[in-house]
């Protein structure tokens, strides 16, 4: 009897390790607030309404890995994006081209299963483009809302300058002595029928970075092919924590065709007890007909309520010139005329 009841407890102990060596995770976050938006000049508009993101995308995601033994692991993110306000899904892009969009509840935000160990992380699926981070990560409004960093309102590299299907990538391991980087293959899956659009969405990025006690700087490179015209994308963004401020820059330089755009970025976050202010001015030019350009100076601030639940405001106004016609908060406005909005909201993650 003592035998069976020790190889019971053996079993369930057994069976404990197991499952304790994978995991789910539910997460997600919601947001939403008013948000209003100002245009001017002739056949301008300006539009109130209640809007998702202003200062964190809303999501609903599922996570989980399993432990391989000997270092290894095994994972999957499903991550789909929401549009707070109505319940509706957000749209995602399938090939990398203008002909792949597509809308409805989907995982567009990320989908990818990964294999990990001490010689770092392959990774399958749609992802960020190594090109984005630098544009996110060293912007104090992360890329959302009114406030958002013009050097990614206004880039020209299209369908990959934020995001690419069927990629297969590559992180670093850590404990490199504070570097990082990524490796990123992704394509367009045409026919390969000889066509001159037959490698149309099809590319490859990198990113490399260094990160040290309150310094951060990393430098991603891109090219995406298309038959009208290759697409280039690289910037270089760093940040420096000083305690009282993390001060915040970055620069781009980007190829669409014939034409080329660069831009960049000044900001910072400044901690104010259980709040914390955001500023930045941001500006992008392109050497097309008019040579448009668009300059963004924007101020906010967030109050934590808990770890989890916060309230936020932003401000923010674009003078455009050379015929741009940048707008913010949905509204629309002139060609060389001004726009200002803001956003008042709350999110809450889970």
């Amino acid at each position: 009897m003592k035998k069976s009841l020790i190889a019971l407890a053996v079993l369930a102990s057994a069976a404990g390790a197991a499952s304790a060596q994978s995991s789910v995770t539910l997460f997600g976050i919601v947001d939403a607030g008013i948000q209003v938006g100002r245009g001017e000049g002739a056949g301008s508009s300006d539009r109130v309404q209640l809007a998702s993101g202003g200062y964190s995308t809303s999501r609903l995601g599922f996570r989980g890995t399993e432990d391989l033994g000997g270092g290894m692991s095994a994972s999957f993110w499903l991550e789909a994006g929401l549009n707070a306000d109505n319940g509706t899904g957000q749209g995602t892009n399938t090939n990398n081209q203008a002909s792949g969009g597509s809308g409805g509840f989907a995982f567009g935000r990320r989908s990818t299963v990964s294999l990990a160990g001490g010689w770092g992380e392959l990774r399958l699926g749609r992802d960020y483009t190594p090109q984005f981070w630098n544009l996110a990560v060293f912007d104090p409004f992360g890329t959302v809302g009114v406030g958002a960093a013009q050097t990614l309102g206004s880039i020209i590299t299209g369908a990959t300058a934020v995001r690419a299907s069927n990629t297969i990538g590559y992180f670093l391991p850590g404990k490199l002595g504070g570097f990082y980087g990524q490796f990123q293959y992704y394509m367009g899956e045409n026919a390969q029928n000889g066509a001159a659009t037959e490698d149309d969405g099809t590319g490859m990025g990198l990113r490399i970075g260094f990160a040290n006690g309150p310094f951060n700087v990393a430098f991603a490179t891109s090219r995406t092919e298309y038959a009208a015209g290759d697409v280039r994308q690289s910037n270089i963004g760093g940040q420096w924590d000083f305690g009282i401020a993390r001060a915040m820059a970055q620069y781009t330089r980007d190829e669409n065709g014939a034409i080329d755009g660069k831009g960049w970025l000044l900001g910072g976050l400044f901690p104010v007890g259980a709040g914390e202010i955001r500023a930045s001015y941001s500006r992008y030019e392109a050497d097309s007909v008019g040579n448009p350009e668009s300059k963004k100076l924007a101020l906010g601030y967030v109050h934590n309520l808990s770890k989890r639940t916060a309230v936020y405001t932003t401000y923010a106004r674009v003078k455009n010139s050379g015929g741009a016609a940048s707008a913010v908060g949905g509204a629309v406005t002139a060609p060389n005329n001004n726009s200002s909005g803001f956003d008042l909201g709350l999110r809450h993650s889970f």
